[in-house]
């Protein structure tokens, strides 16, 4: 246990310094021996999060323990997937600039360099107006959530239209690995059509490239690096 929560007070800050998370965003961790429980911190900015801003919430999103803490409003987003997603450990909402241009325009993200495949073989879009006309674009209440989550399916990341992205993962680093070049690829994917026609990884690129990057030695050598930056 006391590593899944190491690995994720590591995770706010480093998706904060990656540029994924900036004063706002949250990421949660399922709690590995009670399934039906996940940590995450108290509303608070990421790049601050210590252990002790981490509580243990119920998949209805209410705390486990009595608390006076302060709870981000859209934790329902973690609730929900983990209730939808028995095999997801790891959850990142989150409002990177470059993922957040392609959810304004409407356009798919798609894997442009190998390291990008790790966003999958497709990133569906989420678009609130459709089932809930107009509101403040948060997804704050839990049939918002369980729409998004629907829209997610078996995917690993779902683009929010005019908002930002939810990335999922098997375990936090996964998670992290996801989220940091989800926000890259699309940096990528910003350039290249300025330069002409986009040449997207194929099928069997995305499987077979996302399988060696998410292996534990690429996903090791990268956690380490990014925690020793401080």
């Amino acid at each position: 246990m006391d590593s899944v929560l190491d690995d994720l007070v590591a995770s706010n800050r480093v998706l904060a310094r990656e540029g994924v998370l900036d004063g706002f965003g949250h990421v949660s961790a399922r709690n590995p021996h009670d399934t039906k429980r996940y940590f995450i911190s108290r509303s608070r900015s990421p790049a601050l999060v210590e252990r002790a801003d981490l509580v243990e919430l119920d998949l209805d999103d209410r705390p486990v323990r009595p608390t006076d803490a302060k709870l981000y409003a859209e934790r329902v987003i973690h609730g929900a997937i983990y209730k939808a997603r028995p095999d997801v450990m790891s959850i990142c909402h989150n409002h990177a600039p470059p993922v957040v241009a392609f959810c304004a325009a409407g356009i798919d993200m798609v894997p442009v360099c190998h390291l990008g495949a790790v966003m999958g073989q497709r990133v569906p879009s989420w678009d609130s107006r459709d089932e809930f006309g107009d509101t403040d674009l948060l997804v704050s209440t839990p049939e918002q959530a369980a729409s998004l989550a629907a829209t997610l399916a078996d995917n690993w990341v779902v683009a929010m239209r005019r908002h930002g992205a939810t990335v999922v993962g098997r375990s936090v680093r996964e998670l992290t690995f996801r989220a940091v070049h989800l926000k890259l690829n699309a940096e990528l994917q910003l350039q290249a059509i300025q330069m002409g026609p986009l040449s997207p990884l194929t099928a069997g690129e995305i499987e077979l490239s996302s399988r060696t990057n998410l292996s534990d030695a690429v996903v090791g050598r990268i956690w380490e690096y990014w925690t020793s930056q401080g």
